[in-house]
């Protein structure tokens, strides 16, 4: 994800005058992006490589402090404008006044000093080493790789919890001596190399707000999500609307109030046929009088696979797997409607508290026997990291650590919008009682106030406003049948079942079920058409050699994925990005 890189290097050391360039040069993704050195200070060297667009600048009047903030940001203009002013007497606690996900820097002439911050959210990343020579800092890992030869190794640990849990826990990474900002950081870095590390936010000031009663919780939310989608739908740059068939999007679009053909809508669909996704998003867009038109995922994505799943791995330095070329592949004719892409990404995390990631038992036989106890720590620490509030943990650790993934390759192509993770949306949303926050009666009454047909148009699940409508009762059971039947023909396919299917193959059952909920079968895929791919990869000896797998085993599961008696997608996602980080960071 393109971003800030640079480094505070020790007075002992001279700088190398092309390390920032090299660093800057690995956080370019999209021809649009520049890059721009900022002005520092002695033995400090920063720049940016962005999109003019998402690179904010902003300075006290005597000109000794500067605010450079990339980002997506949602405070006013005014209030930017001010934040290096107010740092001269508040200090770094201003930042607690952003609202948005984006990473900074607060350059102080007068200390010769640095802030380096993120948002409180942590979807900002700022990846870190700190050495004898001094503090590298980037928004990508492998600007580290590039100058840093001593972190060009994957950490077992983090190898072991991407594993089992899909991503690396408690802000450390998939690579050796780098760790992750927290979030709601402000670090001060000195002239003299020290570092003080504060968190200008603690989620406790959100926890320990008391329960609202259901009619008031209600009350609340339907004043503050209008307002705050206000915020979302603005800017100089035009927005189209990235529409499902869920809540959340369709919150989204019955209060945008938008003049009709103003707000484009658009679904992404796959290869067998459209998809409850597309199907529903085109009634909800003709109901608010938008325009909608789907985007496919056509046969030549199977082609061009190796390279986007390569780049999917580089771009996100390891953190999204290989699935993530469908995103890249996608998201790229997405720009072409609108450079924002608007979603209701993140609102059944914050609104309906779901936990979108736990660990996953992997087969023993695939692992180095002393690779196995790290597998068992990984799920250990995810319990240990899950007690406690759990909207805490979804907004400041499943959204960091887990979510990012997905974001940084969208952000790649084009800005990404979602107002669930506002700051005054997410406060309320702590202050939700129990029934609300375990209910999706909220979000159905919130889109039926907005627009009452849209309120009645069933779900990818079934759901209508209000719930206990005949319709809503005959029809989510069989919504819910419908996905899990998809489920357990694709991803979730039991092995016994594999090998019936197999026998079964000439009456091509999958076409009865693919495609109805998703648009991504890669476990059909895997098996056909980049059956090829995973074979080059996963068959490669520099893949057997791995020092964490049991090279062993991985000829016979490839086999008896593409044979089909098994069912070994999720493994085959797992070692094809991990295979391909190895030879990333090998370069």
């Amino acid at each position: 994800m393109p971003g800030i890189a640079g480094f505070f290097q020790s007075v002992r050391v001279d700088a190398d005058p092309s390390t920032l360039d090299r660093m800057l040069s690995c956080l370019k993704h999209h021809p649009a992006d520049e890059t721009q050195v900022l002005p520092g200070l002695t033995s400090f060297h920063a720049g940016c490589t962005a999109r003019p667009s998402a690179l904010r600048e902003a300075r006290n009047a005597a000109g000794n402090v500067t605010l450079f903030l990339y980002g997506e940001l949602r405070t006013g203009e005014q209030t930017l404008r001010s934040l290096p002013a107010l740092y001269e007497s508040e200090g770094w606690q201003i930042l607690e006044k952003l609202n948005g996900w984006f990473v900074g820097l607060l350059v102080d002439a007068r200390k010769n000093e640095v802030v380096l911050f993120n948002d409180r959210y942590g979807l900002g990343r700022i990846y870190w080493h700190q050495n004898a020579n001094g503090f590298y800092f980037s928004s990508e890992a492998k600007s580290l790789l590039q100058v840093l030869p001593e972190t060009k190794r994957l950490d077992e640990r983090g190898v072991a919890e991407w594993l089992s849990c899909g991503c690396v826990l408690q802000n450390r990474t998939l690579f050796a001596g780098i760790s992750l900002l927290p979030p709601g950081s402000a670090w001060t870095l000195a002239r003299d190399g020290s570092i003080t590390r504060h968190h200008y936010f603690n989620p406790e000031s959100w926890e320990s707000q008391s329960p609202l009663p259901a009619g008031e919780y209600y009350a609340r939310l339907k004043d503050v999500f209008p307002r705050v989608l206000g915020n979302y739908l603005n800017g100089s740059l035009p927005v189209a609307m990235s529409l499902t068939g869920g809540l959340d999007g369709r919150m989204i679009m019955s209060w945008a109030g938008r003049s009709p053909k103003s707000l484009p809508c658009y679904t992404f669909n796959g290869p067998v046929r459209d998809c409850a996704d597309v199907k529903i998003a085109r009634r909800v867009a003709d109901v608010c009088g938008q325009r909608h038109q789907t985007i496919p995922l056509q046969r030549d994505f199977f082609a061009a696979f190796p390279a986007l799943a390569a780049q999917s791995v580089s771009i996100t330095d390891g953190a999204m797997d290989v699935t993530g070329a469908a995103e890249l592949y996608l998201n790229r004719q997405a720009e072409g409607i609108a450079p924002v892409r608007l979603t209701g990404n993140y609102g059944s995390e914050i609104l309906r508290r779901y936990i979108a990631f736990r660990p996953r038992a992997l087969p023993a036989a695939l692992f180095a026997p002393e690779f196995l106890p790290r597998l068992q720590e990984a799920a250990q620490t995810y319990t240990g990291e899950s007690a406690g509030n759990r909207l805490s943990f979804i907004a400041f650790k499943q959204v960091p650590w887990h979510h990012y993934a997905r974001f940084a390759i969208e952000q790649s192509q084009l800005t990404l919008r979602s107002p669930y993770l506002d700051n005054e949306l997410v406060a309320l949303a702590f202050r939700a009682p129990p029934e609300a926050a375990a209910s999706h009666e909220p979000s159905l009454r919130l889109i039926a106030d907005g627009n009452p047909v849209l309120g009645r148009i069933p779900t990818d699940r079934g759901l209508t406003y209000p719930a206990d409508r005949l319709a809503n009762r005959l029809k989510r059971p069989v919504q819910e049948f419908l996905a899990k039947a998809e489920y357990a023909y694709d991803y979730g396919m039991p092995d016994w079942l594999a090998r019936i299917d197999r026998r079964l193959s000439p009456l091509r059952l999958e076409k009865l079920f693919l495609g109805r909920q998703k648009f991504c079968h890669f476990r059909s895929w895997y098996r056909r058409e980049l059956s090829g791919f995973v074979q080059e990869i996963l068959l490669d000896s520099r893949s057997r050699q791995r020092p964490y797998l049991n090279g062993a085993a991985l000829e016979p599961l490839v086999a008896a994925h593409i044979r089909g008696t098994r069912n070994a997608t999720t493994e085959i996602h797992k070692l094809l990005s991990l295979e391909l980080l190895h030879r990333e960071i090998g370069r």
